[in-house]
């Protein structure tokens, strides 16, 4: 949070040092445009040193795969410091900030496929989607009685959403060991700690768990409100219908507990990162793959598609997931990563064959 009683110098003496800065915010951030952030403050105590921390102090930081290096500490953040947010997501998400309000399906029905990939590829998906709750600052920056207040609103809200789907709401310092291992539930990265993220810890963070275990809520943790679902089937359609159903509900919920999920017109759905505005949604698949990943057109197909391809601790196997989240309806990203995968799949056949895939290559999408 802002620490008001420090005692600041000019803007020209206070520029950070971005001679070695990575992340989109040091390409971005210019004298002249810090100059201009230097006086501002949004209502909740929001200044621009609370917005360009982060990457300051972590220029690869846990926020993407390509560090945007900040965050916002409230929603009014991305309106006052608009210049420089709009610049970042631009660049970010290789979109154009627009006047335009951006698209918005929910209707799972209109997805192509994702219930089909070949099971000897892939192996695993997961769906998440997060929001953010309106008159909350976010994690970074909320104080311990707003976290507080948010976890009582989940509560209710959850109470709600358990009348169709059972489960069960576990604070985070009621578990046991037993307990966050079956959640792949660490403890907060230095990173998490030093912007804020992880204050108090873990006072007022929760999991709501399904019965049936489709899907996994998480209160509090790098935003307000994390919907997970998981599938060991890789069946991208059911885990993407979970989250639309549920995620639906929820707004539902929380509009009538009249504090709505934060939605800004010409940015969609907003929380803490600017990597994650527009939808909010992340969709990965876990893929088996030996040769496409030593083929030196890769980079590019990946670039073309629209994807992110990582490596995990196991050999040979491979994360997948969209590279951004805004310009594209839930649908549209969803269906990015369906048709992706497929070709990677269908490049790795052909690699396996010994073919050449070169007639695969696509077009920018």
């Amino acid at each position: 949070m802002s620490q008001f009683h420090l005692k600041r110098g000019s803007p020209e003496e206070e520029f950070p040092d971005l001679g070695q800065n990575s992340t989109w915010m040091g390409q971005i951030l210019t004298p002249a445009m810090y100059r201009r952030q230097f006086n501002r403050c949004t209502q909740s105590g929001v200044i621009f040193d609370d917005v360009i921390r982060l990457g300051l102090e972590e220029p690869g930081h846990w926020l993407g795969p390509v560090s945007v290096g900040c965050v916002a500490g409230d929603a009014q953040s991305y309106i006052l410091f608009c210049d420089f947010f709009d610049q970042v997501i631009e660049a970010y998400h290789k979109h154009k900030v627009t006047s335009q309000t951006p698209e918005s399906d929910f209707n799972f029905d209109n997805l192509k496929g994702g219930d089909d990939l070949d099971r000897s590829y892939a192996v695993h998906c997961e769906v998440s989607a997060v929001r953010g709750v309106e008159d909350f600052c976010f994690p970074t920056h909320c104080s311990r009685g707003e976290r507080r207040q948010l976890l009582t609103l989940a509560r209710r809200a959850l109470q709600w959403l358990e009348e169709e789907m059972p489960g069960r709401l576990l604070l985070l310092e009621e578990l046991s060991q037993e307990q966050q291992r079956e959640l792949n539930l660490d403890s907060p990265s230095p990173t998490q700690l030093r912007i804020g993220v992880a204050r108090d810890w873990p006072d007022a963070r929760a999991v709501w768990v399904s019965k049936n275990g489709s899907l996994v809520i998480w209160v509090n943790m790098d935003d307000h409100l994390k919907l997970v679902s998981t599938r060991n089937d890789a069946n991208i359609a059911e885990a993407f219908k979970c989250i639309c159903i549920n995620l639906q509900k929820l707004e539902n919920y929380y509009r009538e507990l009249r504090h709505p999920f934060i939605w800004k017109l010409q940015l969609g759905w907003v929380t803490s990162s600017p990597a994650h505005v527009g939808t909010g949604l992340k969709v990965s698949v876990h893929l088996k793959l030996q040769h496409l990943p030593k083929h030196k057109r890769l980079q590019d197909v990946l670039k073309r598609l629209r994807i992110h391809m990582d490596s995990t601790e196991s050999p040979a196997l491979y994360h997948v997931s969209n590279a951004t989240t805004f310009g594209l309806s839930e649908v549209g990203l969803t269906q990015l990563v369906v048709d992706g995968v497929k070709l990677l799949i269908a490049m790795e056949k052909r690699l396996e064959d010994g073919r050449d895939i070169d007639n695969l290559i696509p077009t920018q999408k």
